[in-house]
């Protein structure tokens, strides 16, 4: 009878918990539908962690607490939860294997990422999730440059559930591949599954446009393939990478630029080319390891001029039959300071000095280059060594004035622009020597080459 009592006592004590735990987890649940309802997903993590406390087999907040931890690239606080609810549970959900996949992608593990995804696939979920988890794969091989491999998950996530965003997806993946006619009929046939979707909205006025340079691109692919290994073929990698510039297509020039790169390190038209792609597609801080800043100089189409990268290809060849040609290192390095890449130019001005100390043009070009790069100090110093070595050169007497204008020695501006006129008389020296004379007191002479100015200047 003692052990009935204890047994009844015991049931009926827990009847009573229950009953007061009902509210308080109830009140939670409303708790986070409102928190869902305004999107505050620290809220959201809060209250699911409270309720799973309670309720640890409820698999619905569980999956809700990762999803906004996923969303939220709370990473370390993902891996917990998982870890937590595969305990909470005698035979783990399917959907733990999906969200330890995105955890393992969002942390750069992409082969940890694709078993998860792959043996998410083999529970056979719904179609969706199959699609949707194909997706998530093809966006992996992305990642990672797997473009065969890429265009293959594409095609499962079609077979899975075929959709035009999917079309969409991968005619862009066919693309990567240079699959040409594959990738028209899949845009072709996402525009008649739904011309109204956003993904073929925006994407369909892009395949108009490359389809217009193809004819130019199809006999450079057949080129290239005949010999893709082959040094020679840069400068045709160079030269589909520039009609892909010209057609929008930025990221399939970032590939053909990177071989040529590989292909001719020293050489600077790869480099140019390869870093406008780079801008192009949003990453200049890409572009920046190849000393290419944001400010490379475009004509008025936004692209660097043709005529810049032929000159640059010309001397490269140049170079590369003969490294030690200090006259084209500086040549090249002029191209590249009027393409505003000060740091790139200032290393070919120092290779023409470290051939040749005693150019004049080298040290001109050192000095211009080291003032792009607001180093006037130094800059002077190469200016005043090329009018030492070239003293009938007006230019070089002009500059080297500028420069000590710039570092406040009016007086030594004063003789520098004046040793310029004297060789060849210039509106801009005598401009520039007219307001170094009022920064010293000397009125009557800065009148005078007002007037001289006056008189020279063009009649309107």
């Amino acid at each position: 009878m003692r052990t009935l009592a204890i047994a009844v006592l015991t049931l009926l004590a827990g009847t009573a918990l229950a009953a007061a735990e009902a509210p308080g987890l109830q009140q939670l649940r409303t708790q986070l539908k409102t928190a869902q309802e305004a999107n505050d997903k620290p809220a959201i993590i809060e209250l699911s962690r409270r309720i799973v406390a309670i309720a640890p087999n409820d698999s619905d907040t569980w999956d809700t607490l990762a999803q906004t931890q996923l969303e939220t690239d709370d990473l370390d606080g993902l891996g917990r939860t998982l870890d937590a609810w595969r305990k909470a549970f005698q035979r783990p959900p399917a959907a733990i294997g999906d969200f330890r996949a995105g955890l393992c992608f969002k942390r750069g593990d992409y082969q940890c990422a694709e078993q998860h995804w792959l043996a998410f696939i083999a529970t056979k979920p719904s179609a969706a999730d199959v699609a949707t988890n194909y997706d998530n794969l093809a966006e992996l091989c992305a990642a990672q440059a797997r473009w065969a491999d890429h265009a293959s998950y594409r095609t499962k996530a079609v077979a899975a559930q075929d959709t035009a965003a999917r079309r969409v997806s991968r005619a862009c993946a066919f693309l990567r591949l240079h699959k040409w006619d594959a990738a028209y009929a899949d845009m072709a046939k996402a525009n008649k599954m739904d011309a109204t979707d956003a993904q073929v909205e925006e994407w369909l006025p892009q395949f108009e446009r490359l389809q217009q340079f193809l004819p130019q691109i199809k006999p450079l692919d057949a080129q290239i393939a005949k010999s893709p290994n082959d040094p020679a073929v840069a400068g045709l990698l160079l030269e589909r990478a520039r009609v892909f510039i010209l057609a929008g297509r930025p990221l399939l020039a970032i590939d053909d630029g990177e071989r040529a790169f590989k292909l001719q390190p020293a050489s600077m038209r790869p480099r140019i080319e390869l870093a406008e792609a780079l801008l192009d597609a949003g990453q200049p801080e890409n572009a920046a390891k190849l000393d290419v800043d944001r400010y490379l100089r475009r004509g008025e189409d936004k692209h660097v001029s043709d005529q810049a990268l032929r000159e640059l290809g010309m001397l490269d060849a140049r170079l590369s039959a003969n490294p030690k040609d200090a006259d084209a290192l500086v040549a090249r390095a002029r191209i590249l300071r009027d393409l505003r890449q000060f740091t790139l130019a200032l290393a070919d001005a120092n290779a023409a000095l470290a051939i040749n100390d005693k150019s004049a043009a080298a040290h001109f070009e050192a000095a211009q280059d080291l003032d792009g790069l607001d180093r006037q100090k130094e800059a002077l110093l190469h200016a005043r060594i090329a009018t030492e070595l070239d003293p009938q050169n007006s230019n070089l007497w002009f500059f080297r004035g500028v420069l000590e204008r710039q570092r406040a020695d009016f007086a030594g501006a004063v003789a520098s622009q004046t040793r310029s006129i004297e060789i060849s008389e210039s509106l801009v020296a005598l401009s520039e020597r007219e307001q170094c004379e009022r920064r010293i007191g000397k009125t009557a002479e800065a009148d005078a080459d007002l007037h001289r100015i006056q008189q020279l200047a063009p009649k309107k």
